[in-house]
This record gives structure tokens, C-alpha cells and sequence, in this order.
């Protein structure tokens, strides 16, 4: 059946394409998907960049509400592929990543979630980080040598990367995070499994991680001895297929004539880029809405046109403490580095973590609906939005389940959270870390040893 229907989609979107990309530091040579992949991250520092953006036709947004969701993904993302993974085995690595429910939920009258917590390990990151893992091992199957794959995490990335790569054959998986500032599920769903999943407890922050691993990239001597590759936003196959769910929540949007304002919990600014990426490309959204908590430094550059980055403070919604955002730099060149065009599209607001748990128990109380922390910033933003402009509809993405925050949850409503089976096998294990400082000779003596 499936194979039937990808001969017709061949033939209907004609020649298999050539999409390359461009490093945006514009010092390093193109590359197509693969080289993108595999790479990470540009030799010149700089994120990679489609050369030209595919325009989405017509009949997949007139027909979307009929077609099944693995095959919405497949049209999203054939055209960034290109010729690098033949239709057949693209379609294969679509249906494993979009595998589980990811509904819209209405839950106030103006106000609906996106739920994108269905996944292994309840948060959004599993649908990037389940295709950039089945893109990686296909493109390695015949390579000799063994990948690391080095990531840093604020909190989800860490085990969507380690669940979708975990027992990957000729895959090592480094993952650096900040020590207590991620949720105590998140800690054990990257620091549990063993085997291929490394973890290195920084004692600093999230920027620190990042940072480090970005040194790691461009150092010569680590790159001699071993075959890194990323698994952050920064990289293209997590980016790209984080459009999917957009288009999913398009389906199931009821009011097609008036576009949704869509709301998203913003941190390293990857999520919000992809839903930004599938509007300039022909997806009808509406007006977007950076949810940020007091790690604002883009509500500061909307204002100023200045991005100044911050040393991260902790709060609630840890996956969004992100002081210095790699990914806002693919926004700015999505509207061509116009600042006038990219401030009509995007807004953004500054949540506190007061603010949060006084939103978790509103919401709650309310319509009986349990947010987590970084959905509440989300909910809270998107109603500041709608009382400027009453007339219109949105909704918010809820990036993670709450159960991976019970203490903001029974802060806020004064109950816990039934914690599903999956996540209940992890949390009787110990965890395994390796601890080291906040500097990137910590991490370069590690990956040399």
C-alpha cells in the first residue's frame, strides 16, 4: 500500500531535487542534507541554511485534513532532503518519527494546545530528534568509524537524544547538561540508560554547555581523534522536521478562514524558527508569539533591534534558560536580515516564574486542564496577545508533560501528577555522570582520554 503510494507522490513532484545549504557565516562550502547532518555545524561556526526555501503546494493545504500525518511530513520535508535518501527509505524514517498521537486541544474559548508531550519521552523534541537519528544511522550504515554525537541540554534534548539514539550500532552519545538545573525526570531519562548515553554533569550552566560544545566543533586536535557530529537544534534534520507538527496542528484547526496565532515556549529559538520556516513557506498561520521567561534577550531585541546575550538565570520553564539563542540568527535571515518584516511576524513576552505557577493554578482551576511550567509562559503570553487583538484565535505549543515538573505543578494546584508507565520504569534507577567543571578544557581532556 505504501509503496504505491510514494511511486505517486514521485511522480507527482516530478525529478528527485538538489536542495543545498550555505554556513550563515558564508566562509565554508555549500553542502547538501547529508554533509549538513553529519557536519552539524558549519568548519566556519555558522548554522546551516537551506539555499532555497521549497514553497508548499496549494493541494497539500487544501487536501490536509484527508491525508494521514506521515504523509503531510513526507511532502514537508522530501524537498530539504533532495537526493540524499531515496523516497522509499525517507517515507520509512517519517512514519517511525510521527508514530504517536500529537492532538489539538481546545481548552479555553480563544485558546487551544498543541500536545506534544505523546512521545517516549513526553516532550516535543522527540519528533526532531527521532528523524535526525533514523537520517544519521542511514547515512552511516556503510561508515567505518564510530559517530559521537556531542549535545548539550537545558532539559528535553538530552532524552529525546538519548532515547532515539540509544543502542544506535557505531553511535557514542555525549551529553552535557547543568548540574540541578534540569527536572529530576529529565536528569534520569538522560542519565539511566548506559550503554552508547554518556552524560557529563557541568557544574555551570546551560550557555556553558553550549558553549562548550560549540568549541569542541572547531578544535582540531578532538576532531582528529574522533567523528563528532551535533544533535542540537543547531543541526538541520532536528530543525527541519520540527515543522511537522505545525502542519499537524493546521489540520486539526477548525476555523480555516481565520489563521491561528501561534504561541511557542522559546528558549534556543529552534522550535519557533521551524513553525516561522513553515509560515514563510505557505503553511496559513498567523502572527507568532515568543513565549520567553526572564531569559529575554529577544524581547529586548524587538525593541531594540540590538540581540545582547545574558548569562542564563534559572527559573521554572529550565528548558527555556537560554542566555545566548543559536538559532535566532536562522530567523533573522529567514526574513532576510529585514528587521521591519521579521517584527511583523513575531512578538514576544516576558513571563515570570510568579507569573508561571499563578497560570498553572488559574488554568487548572479553570478549565481542569494541568499546564506545565513551560506551557503555562505560553498560555500567559498568547492571552497578554489576545487582549490587544480580541477578535482572534491561537494556540500554544505544550512542549513537555508535567509530569516532568511535579514540584512547579503541586506548587500550583496542590496535586501531583499520575506519572505514566513510561516514565515509572526509569525512576527507581541510579543515575550515571560523569561531573566536570564549566570549561571546555574539562571537556576536551574527557573526549581525548
Amino acid at each position: 500500500m505504501w509503496k504505491f503510494w510514494i511511486v505517486n507522490i514521485t511522480f507527482d513532484i516530478g525529478l528527485k531535487n538538489f536542495m543545498k545549504y550555505y554556513s550563515l557565516n558564508k566562509k565554508s562550502p555549500i553542502v547538501n542534507f547529508k554533509g549538513a547532518t553529519i557536519n552539524g555545524q558549519a568548519p566556519d561556526k555558522g548554522l546551516y541554511f537551506p539555499e532555497k526555501l521549497p514553497e508548499v503546494s496549494s493541494a497539500l493545504i487544501e487536501n490536509i485534513e484527508n491525508l494521514p500525518d506521515a504523509e503531510i511530513a513526507f511532502r514537508v520535508i522530501e524537498p530539504y532532503v533532495g537526493d540524499c535518501i531515496p523516497n522509499l527509505d525517507l517515507f520509512d524514517i517519517v512514519k517511525e518519527t510521527v508514530n504517536f498521537p500529537i492532538p489539538l486541544k481546545k481548552v479555553g474559548d480563544n485558546i487551544s494546545s498543541l500536545e506534544l508531550f505523546h512521545g517516549p519521552t513526553l516532550a516535543f523534541k522527540d519528533v526532531g530528534a527521532r528523524f535526525m537519528s533514523r537520517c544519521l544511522g542511514y547515512f552511516l550504515k556503510n561508515e567505518e568509524r564510530k559517530v559521537t554525537v556531542l549535545v548539550a541540554t537545558s532539559g528535553d534534548t538530552g532524552g529525546a537524544v538519548a532515547n532515539g539514539f540509544y543502542d544506535v550500532k557505531g553511535v557514542n552519545v555525549i551529553i552535557l547538561y547543568p548540574k540541578g538545573r534540569v527536572s529530576p525526570v529529565q536528569e534520569k531519562q538522560l542519565t539511566t540508560l548506559g550503554k552508547n548515553i554518556i552524560a557529563l554533569e557541568v557544574d555551570g550552566t546551560f550557555d556553558d554547555c553550549q558553549q562548550m560544545v560549540k568549541q569542541a566543533f572547531i578544535d582540531k586536535e578532538i576532531n582528529e581523534k574522533r567523528f563528532l557530529t551535533s544533535a542540537n537544534s543547531i543541526n538541520v534534520a532536528r530543525w527541519l522536521p520540527q515543522q511537522f507538527y505545525y502542519f499537524f496542528a493546521y489540520k486539526q484547526w477548525k476555523e480555516k478562514g481565520k489563521q491561528p496565532v501561534v504561541c511557542v515556549p522559546s528558549g534556543n529559538f529552534g522550535n519557533i524558527c521551524a513553525g516561522l520556516l513553515a509560515k514563510v513557506t505557505g503553511l496559513p498561520l498567523g502572527h507568532f508569539i515568543a513565549a520567553c521567561n526572564v531569559n529575554d534577550i529577544v524581547s529586548d531585541y524587538l525593541k531594540t533591534e540590538k540581540l545582547v546575550p545574558k548569562t542564563a538565570v534559572a527559573t521554572l520553564s529550565n528548558a527555556m534558560d537560554v542566555g545566548n539563542p543559536s538559532n535566532f540568527v536562522r530567523i533573522i535571515e529567514l526574513f532576510q536580515k529585514e528587521f521591519p518584516a521579521l517584527k511583523n511576524n513575531l512578538s514576544s513576552y516576558t513571563i515570570t516564574d510568579t507569573e508561571t505557577i499563578e497560570t498553572i493554578k488559574r488554568i487548572y482551576t479553570q478549565y481542569h486542564y494541568t499546564l506545565d511550567p513551560h506551557g503555562a509562559v505560553a498560555w500567559l503570553a498568547l492571552e497578554r496577545y489576545l487582549e490587544q487583538f480580541p477578535d482572534q484565535k491561537g494556540f500554544i505549543l505544550e512542549t513537555a508533560h508535567p509530569v516532568k515538573f511535579p514540584d512547579a505543578v503541586i506548587e500550583a494546584t496542590g496535586k501531583g501528577v499520575e506519572i505514566p508507565p513510561s516514565i515509572s520504569s526509569i525512576m527507581h534507577r541510579e543515575k550515571e555522570t560523569v561531573e566536570i567543571k564549566p570549561d571546555f578544557e574539562s571537556l576536551k581532556d574527557y573526549l581525548l582520554a
